[in-house]
C-alpha cells in the first residue's frame, strides 16, 4: 500500500521538474518560446494547488480509494495527450489542466491515508518519510529522468514514462484498503470551490504578469485578494449558520499547523524555483543539453534521498521545530553557493555543492512539516487538513516556478540568474523564521 501511494506522489514531483530540461526542445518542436513553456509548468502547478482544497473534501464524500484511483486515470489520460500534441495549447490541456485536475484528485488520498494507517507520530515519520522521499526524489530527479528520457527518445516519451508509472500504481492500489467509509450524504461546497480557485489563479497570474505589465499585475494580484477574501467570509457565514463550508475557519485557529503550513509552502517554493532557475540557466546562457543538465540534478537528488530515508530515525532523536529550523539553514546555505560558485567557474560542477546542500535540507525538513500540520487535527478533519496542506504546497511549487521564471525571462544575460536566487534565498528566511516560531513542546514533539 505505501508503495503505492509513495509512487503516486513521485510521479506527481516528477511531473513538475521534468519539464524543465525540456524547455529548448519543446518550444523548438512545437514553435513556442521558452516563456510559453514556463507558462505550462507554472499552470500545471497552479490547478494542482487551485483544486487541491476541493479534492481533499471529495474524499470524504465519495471514499479516499475511489478518488485515488479517479485522479491516476485523468492524470494517465492527460500525459498521452501530452505526448500527442501538436502544439502549445494542447501541451497546455492535456499536462497542465488534465495531469493537474488528476493530481488534485489523487494526492490528496496519500496523505489522508497515510494519516489514517500509521497512527504513532514514530511509524507515521517512517511512512511520511518514505512518501515525501519519493516526492523529493520525483521532484529533484525530474530533470535527469526527463533528460534521458528526452535524450534517447523524445521530450513526448516522458509523458508515455508518466502513463506507465500510473499503470503500476494502480495495479499496486488493489491493496489498498480505505479505514474510514465514505459518507455520501456529505455536503460540497460548489461555491466555495470556485471562489477559493479563481483566486487562488488570480494571484499567481499576478505573478507571471510582472514583467509584462507592472498594472496588470497590481490588477491581478488585488483581484485575487478581494476574491480570496470573499471565499473566507463566506466560510465564516456558512459554518455560523450551520452549514459545512469548503474550508473550516476553524483550522487556521492551529498555531502550529499555520506555522508548519507557512515552512511547506517556502519549502517547495525553494525546491520547484531552484529547480527552473538552474535548469533554465543552464540551457539557456550555458548551452547545455537535456541529458547534461539533468546530470547536474543529480547532486541535488542524492542530497534529497540521503536525507529523506533518514526521517525515522531523524525524528526519535530530534523535535521536529528543529529539523525544519535545520533544513532552512542548509538550504539557505546551498544557495548563497549556487551564486558564488556559479559566478567563479564555468565547470557544470561549480553547481554540485550547493544543489547538494539543498537537497540535504530539503529532505531534512519535508516530513516534519507535513507531520507538524496532519498530526494537529483528528481524523474527521483528515479531508480538510490534506487538502489545504497539499493546496498550500502546490502553490508554494507555483509561486516559485512564477517568481523565479518571471525574473529570468526579464534578462537571462543581465545578471537574472543571480537575482532570481537571491529572491529565493531572502523567501527562505521567512521559512527559518516561521520554523523558529513553532511551538517548542506540542504534539509534532519527539515522541
Amino acid at each position: 500500500m505505501l508503495a503505492a501511494l509513495a509512487l503516486a506522489q513521485f510521479i506527481c514531483s516528477f511531473a513538475g521538474s521534468n519539464m524543465n530540461v525540456m524547455i529548448n526542445d519543446i518550444s523548438e518542436d512545437l514553435d513556442t518560446t521558452v516563456q510559453g513553456v514556463q507558462v505550462a509548468i507554472t499552470a500545471f502547478l497552479l490547478v494542482m494547488a487551485a483544486l487541491m482544497i476541493p479534492g481533499g473534501r471529495l474524499t470524504d464524500r465519495y471514499g479516499r480509494k475511489r478518488c485515488f484511483l479517479t485522479g491516476l486515470i485523468v492524470y494517465a489520460i492527460g500525459a498521452l495527450l501530452s505526448a500527442a500534441a501538436p502544439g502549445l495549447g494542447v501541451l497546455i490541456l492535456g499536462n497542465s489542466f488534465l495531469e493537474g485536475i488528476g493530481t488534485a484528485l489523487l494526492i490528496p488520498p496519500v496523505y489522508i491515508l497515510t494519516t489514517l494507517l500509521y497512527p504513532d507520530v514514530t511509524s507515521r515519520a517512517r511512512a511520511f518519510g518514505v512518501v515525501m522521499a519519493l516526492g523529493g526524489i520525483g521532484a529533484a530527479a525530474g530533470p535527469l529522468i526527463g533528460g534521458l528520457i528526452t535524450t534517447a527518445v523524445s521530450w513526448r516519451a516522458a509523458f508515455v514514462f508518466q502513463a506507465l508509472v500510473i499503470a503500476v500504481i494502480i495495479l499496486l492500489s488493489r491493496r489498498i484498503d480505505d479505514p474510514l467509509p465514505p459518507d455520501p450524504t456529505r455536503s460540497f461546497d460548489t461555491a466555495g470551490a470556485v471562489l477559493s480557485a479563481v483566486g487562488l489563479v488570480l494571484v499567481v497570474m499576478g505573478i507571471l504578469a510582472t514583467d509584462d505589465n507592472v498594472w496588470l499585475m497590481i490588477a491581478l494580484l488585488g483581484l485575487g485578494a478581494l476574491v480570496l477574501g470573499w471565499f473566507f467570509r463566506s466560510a465564516r457565514a456558512k459554518e455560523a449558520s450551520g452549514q459545512e463550508p469548503l474550508l473550516s475557519p476553524s483550522l487556521f485557529r492551529n498555531r502550529a499547523s499555520n506555522l508548519g503550513l507557512v515552512t511547506q509552502n517556502i519549502q517547495w517554493l525553494l525546491l520547484m524555483g531552484t529547480s527552473f532557475t538552474v535548469a533554465a540557466y543552464l540551457q539557456v546562457v550555458r548551452g547545455y543539453d537535456a541529458i547534461q543538465t539533468g546530470v547536474v540534478f543529480t547532486a541535488a537528488t542524492s542530497g534529497l534521498l540521503a536525507s529523506s530515508l533518514s526521517a525515522e530515525r531523524l525524528a526519535r532523536r530530534y523535535a521536529q521545530r528543529a529539523l525544519i529550523m535545520s533544513g532552512f539553514v542548509v538550504s539557505i546555505a546551498g544557495i548563497a553557493i549556487l551564486i558564488v560558485l556559479a559566478r567563479s567557474f564555468s565547470s557544470a560542477w561549480a553547481f554540485a555543492p550547493g544543489l547538494v546542500l539543498i537537497g540535504l535540507g530539503l529532505g531534512v525538513m519535508l516530513t516534519p512539516s507535513v507531520n507538524v500540520v496532519q498530526s494537529s487535527f483528528p481524523e474527521e478533519q483528515q479531508g480538510e487538513i490534506s487538502g489545504l496542506s497539499r493546496s498550500v504546497s502546490n502553490l508554494g511549487s507555483s509561486f516559485g516556478t512564477a517568481i523565479a521564471g518571471t525574473i529570468l525571462v526579464a534578462g537571462l544575460s543581465k545578471g537574472a540568474y543571480a537575482a532570481a536566487m537571491i529572491t529565493l534565498a531572502a523567501l527562505g528566511l521567512i521559512g527559518l523564521t516561521a520554523s523558529a516560531l513553532l511551538p517548542r513542546a506540542s504534539n509534532d514533539a519527539r515522541p
